[in-house]
């Protein structure tokens, strides 16, 4: 089979957010991924290595190089890429720039989460953070949440947070950049995490029932956006159990400190898709933890190497 070399300027207009949401939700119909993970290096220069092997669909593995350093010379702090393997024979079938795959594995992976988990009526998103990831969160969040009447967007440097809302005039739905992280969190129906805090920057006083929060930012074991109100207010979800629990603060420290345990997370996307588990009532608060891994990069490389194909037949 032929092999196809995707980049990133080559796919992006083609893919749509509604399909990587779809294929996140269909992959998560089959038997549940292997997944390993390898690190080598110093952490200011390491190799991430994420794999993955989901029956039916094949293999995937992330090669990334993460040099916290790079910004400074004007390169990309993670640069690699994305390797598909069909599953019949294991042939090399795609080889795709890892931006692209983060991307849309990224944003897609919360809204998912909130498709399944927050109220069908929410009208009103707050992002905190305005990133890279924020502006992927309102793109998205736009797709998957056509009734979103206002998206606000909260960062510690309000000018950056003010210039994401200019960018994102042409939308559909109005962006507005605030300054009130509490008054904005409380007038929120869903709120979405997108910062790099190590102590929590989200609390749950602020949260009025029936909220639907979607924690992204912290992803190694010393990093938290949460605060433990929130945690035990809310009911918890993750995105995977094996990704999540055992490795990232977010959980880790007040699992550790006793607040809660690894029995109150209540389901992942697995889970979830099947309709065991999900939001009881109006009034509950949901909280859902965004940790990633290998087998959602291969759910979307694999999307990705499909919709590419599809257009050179």
């Amino acid at each position: 089979m032929s092999l196809n070399v995707i980049d990133y300027e080559a796919a992006i207009d083609h893919l749509s957010w509604a399909g990587a949401i779809e294929a996140l939700r269909s992959g998560h119909e089959m038997a549940r991924a292997e997944v390993g993970d390898l690190v080598l290096g110093p952490p200011a220069g390491a190799l991430l290595d994420r794999a993955a092997y989901i029956a039916g669909t094949g293999y995937g593995v992330k090669a990334v190089t993460v040099f916290d350093d790079n910004p400074a010379h004007g390169l990309a702090t993670v640069q690699g890429a994305m390797l598909v393997f069909e599953p019949e024979h294991g042939c090399l079938a795609a080889v795709i720039d890892s931006r692209l795959v983060t991307e849309f594995k990224t944003a897609g992976d919360s809204v998912l989460g909130a498709r399944l988990l927050a109220r069908p009526d929410s009208r009103q998103l707050l992002i905190v953070g305005a990133g890279t990831l924020a502006r992927s969160l309102v793109r998205a969040y736009a797709a998957g949440f056509p009734a979103l009447e206002r998206i606000a967007v909260w960062a510690r440097k309000p000018e950056q947070a003010q210039r994401l809302a200019e960018e994102m005039q042409g939308m559909t739905v109005e962006v507005a950049a605030v300054d009130d992280l509490p008054r904005a969190a409380a007038q929120a129906d869903i709120v979405s995490t997108a910062t790099m805090a190590r102590t929590p920057v989200l609390e749950g006083a602020w949260l009025r029932p029936g909220t639907h929060v979607d924690l992204i930012g912290a992803y190694k074991a010393d990093m938290r956006e949460a605060d433990d109100e929130l945690l035990t207010r809310g009911s918890l979800f993750v995105d995977s159990r094996e990704t999540t629990i055992g490795h990232i603060g977010e959980l880790m420290i007040p699992i550790a400190a006793g607040v809660i345990t690894a029995d109150d997370v209540q389901g992942d996307l697995y889970d979830l898709v099947k309709g065991s588990v999900g939001r009881r009532a109006d009034s509950e608060i949901t909280v859902y933890k965004n940790g990633g891994g290998a087998h959602l990069d291969t759910m979307i490389a694999s999307y990705i190497a499909r919709t590419m194909a599809d257009r050179v037949q």
